[in-house]
């Protein structure tokens, strides 16, 4: 691999290591020190105009807990002292924190994390010192030319002086535990019996230690040495037969956990019943006195039926969509936040609250879910369940076809949308229909998104369907929503048949 200036795009279409939903993921194979540094220098060239003077003249770093992580974060270091940048390395901690960290430095910052997917892959999210960058900030990166200083690295792409981490500045971790301590009361959660599954989420301790805080009795649950993929919109049968089973043993009121680098929080009721994100969306955005609402298409209908919003504004799949929606319609709009269908919950605006204020932070965030959350069960005198049983009864259900190259999936939807509308209306007919029902209507934003009538079939009025490419690894997904859990389950069984016979 060439050395000096070379194009950042050409050695990430060489590496297979791209931009995805959030942030650039590949195997950790093809990350090597030489495109991590690569990738790190054309984002210090993106933001090099931003810091003149002070705290901006750092890029601040952080990481989550895969075996990978610290090597990639030393390669930014590198990255950093090259461009003479200072580096702060805040350590293992949550994205939101990291974020948050360079929010109110006026710094960009690097989180090495590959967020909910296998330890084999990582990836590197960048953040501007105004918040997360964006498509259009990410194809400028691609076309920048990089410096690879001649001689720092081996045949293998590795650094030849490796970097070493400085000390942990634990700053990053403090500020964002204080964001939630000075937001909610200091007995917020006095009388609750929380489970916390560990695993290996890069915030458990920080969790634990909020929620004890907030005056909640915590039982730690499930902490493991090695790193556990924890995928917040595709939870196992496994792991759900686990949850039911720690509620049900330990008595718990609610059980919380979040993904690996702690942006995306799982909530289970006190029954051990997974609340999927995008319903979790809706309840804590309500309680937070929303007026305007963002999210992907992808997001459970019960938004909109819910009729608890004045806006609602629909986008395609990934963070940095949601923050653009959010930016458009945020002038004006009173409380503006957003959420995916995973649970990560973005504030564009600030919140006020029985007297308190909650800042900016449009990232993607775990720990406002599950507190707020909590926070409005105890307020109200009901369990998780209640609160879930208010919305519209409309029940989604995800699952994930695993080593399913891009490229194939890909190739089959163009094949199947080509053409005009009549052509492309009896492509779909033809390949759902049997199974599905009558095709009602069908969205292109992001993946296939379908709505079938199926009572023909025994199913229901409104059933969806949505087929979609992962952007973060080799997977192909099946979203499904209906007017019941067992529906919408059924669906996903289904649509996962039906799609293993794309490979």
């Amino acid at each position: 691999m060439p050395e000096g200036q070379v194009l950042l795009g050409a050695l990430a279409a060489e590496s297979g290591v791209q931009f995805g939903t959030s942030g650039a993921r590949g195997p950790v194979a093809a990350l090597t020190d030489r495109l991590c540094f690569a990738y790190a220098d054309a984002f210090l060239q993106l933001v090099g105009g931003e810091g003149e003077s002070g705290l901006a003249q750092v890029l601040g770093l952080g990481m989550d807990l895969r075996p990978s992580s610290p090597r990639i974060a030393a390669a930014l270091v590198s990255a950093a002292n090259a461009r003479g940048l200072r580096p702060v390395f805040l350590g293992a901690l949550p994205s939101p924190a990291l974020a948050l960290w360079g929010l109110e430095h006026g710094a960009p910052t690097a989180m090495v994390t590959g967020s909910h997917i296998p330890a084999d892959r990582n990836g590197i999210k960048f953040t501007r010192r105004g918040g997360e960058i964006s498509k259009a900030d990410e194809a400028d990166m691609l076309a920048l030319q990089v410096a690879l200083p001649v001689g720092w690295f081996d045949a293998a792409g590795a650094l030849v002086a490796h970097a070493t981490l400085p000390d942990p500045d634990p700053a990053g971790l403090e500020r964002y535990a204080a964001r939630y301590l000075g937001f909610f009361p200091a007995d917020a959660l006095r009388g609750l019996k929380v489970g916390l599954w560990q695993h290996s989420a890069v915030g458990r301790d920080l969790l634990a230690r909020v929620l004890a805080a907030l005056g909640a009795e915590v039982v730690p649950l499930g902490r493991a040495e090695g790193f556990v993929a924890v995928d917040t919109e595709a939870v196992s049968p496994e792991d759900e037969a686990r949850f039911h089973a720690w509620c049900a043993e330990h008595r718990l009121d609610a059980l919380v956990s979040t993904d690996g680098d702690s942006d995306r929080p799982l909530v289970c009721d006190e029954r051990g019943r997974f609340l999927r994100g995008d319903l979790a969306g809706v309840l804590l955005a309500g309680f937070l006195g929303a007026r305007a609402v963002v999210t992907p298409v992808s997001s459970n209908s019960a938004l909109e039926r819910s009729g608890r919003f004045a806006r609602v504004v629909r986008t395609r799949i990934g963070s940095p969509y949601v923050i653009e929606g959010m930016r458009r319609v945020a002038e004006g709009a009173g409380p503006v936040v957003g959420y995916e269908a995973n649970g990560g919950f973005l504030l564009q605006t600030p919140v006020e609250r029985q007297g308190r204020t909650l800042a900016p932070l449009p990232t993607r965030d775990a720990l406002i879910v599950i507190l707020g959350l909590l926070t409005a069960a105890r307020e109200r005198g009901l369990p998780l369940s209640a609160l879930v049983g208010e919305l519209p009864a409309r029940f989604g259900h995800a699952a994930r076809l695993q080593a399913f190259p891009v490229e194939r999936s890909t190739a089959r939807l163009r094949d199947l949308l080509g053409g005009d509308e009549a052509r492309a209306r009896a492509a779909l007919e033809a390949e759902f229909g049997p199974r599905f029902g009558r095709l009602l209507a069908w969205d292109a934003l992001d993946g296939l998104r379908m709505t079938f009538d199926a009572r023909a079939l025994g199913g229901g009025a409104e059933d969806v369907v949505h087929v979609r490419p992962s952007g973060n690894a080799p997977e192909l997904r099946c979203y499904t929503e209906a007017d019941s859990d067992a529906r919408a389950r059924e669906l996903a069984a289904q649509g996962s048949a039906l799609l293993e016979g794309w490979r």
